[in-house]
């Protein structure tokens, strides 16, 4: 993966990332046969939300400054399209995340964008990326050692990435919920936490056309 490549990727899941206070505990408790069909009844109700929509606020904190930047703005997550994580506030930017293509936006208007065609890694970064928010169970099996407990309505969720791409910026993932993901936490190999969390969830059929216009080929 070339640098361009990769920073794109990073700055991904840099918009994206509080396991309700229990990062310290959840990598004690490795899935198990005893906890097996919770996470899998877990990953189901994750895969019935084909289109999530709601807000975010971001806390990202950095390591060597030993300070904490917060944002905040709007997601979308469709199964069939992508995702796209639009900040409001400080500064306006757009990331999209489709099948084809990763796109960001920034507040003077340029666009990075990675295209998909020809890129195999982009293609397994994007199915790892889907996994963790979809709740794929043999995906996440496949690709992480996953940790769990908790119930099926109040879960949290510990991944250590398998893929050394991927874990050669993200040390580890931890994630709670309930029918479905309310807050994620990446911890980056450089000390860096990020941090979001997710509120005013809703589950449309279908998306407007104006957001369907995310995620085509720019």
């Amino acid at each position: 993966m070339n640098r361009n490549s990769k920073n794109l990727f990073l700055c991904f899941f840099l918009v994206f990332s509080s396991a309700w206070g229990a990062e310290e505990d959840i990598f004690r408790h490795p899935l198990s046969p005893l906890t097996m069909n919770t996470f899998n009844e877990t990953c189901a109700n994750l895969a019935k939300r084909t289109i999530i929509k709601g807000n975010f606020v971001q806390e990202k904190y950095l390591n060597r400054l030993d300070r904490s930047l917060m944002s905040s703005g709007n997601f979308i997550i469709a199964t069939e399209q992508g995702m796209v994580w639009e900040t409001l506030q400080p500064f306006p930017s757009t990331m999209i995340l489709s099948k084809h293509f990763i796109m960001q936006s920034r507040p003077d208007g340029r666009k990075s964008v990675l295209s998909a065609q020809g890129n195999e890694t982009f293609t397994q970064m994007s199915d790892v990326i889907s996994m963790v928010f979809s709740g794929q169970s043999k995906g996440l099996l496949e690709n992480f050692e996953v940790y769990f407990f908790g119930s099926a309505s109040n879960w949290n969720m510990g991944l250590l990435p398998r893929d050394s791409i991927f874990a050669s910026f993200v040390m580890k993932i931890t994630m709670s919920g309930d029918s479905a993901i309310r807050s994620i936490r990446l911890f980056e190999r450089n000390g860096d936490v990020i941090t979001y969390t997710l509120s005013n969830l809703s589950y449309p059929a279908r998306l407007t056309a104006h957001e369907e216009a995310f995620f085509s080929i720019p």
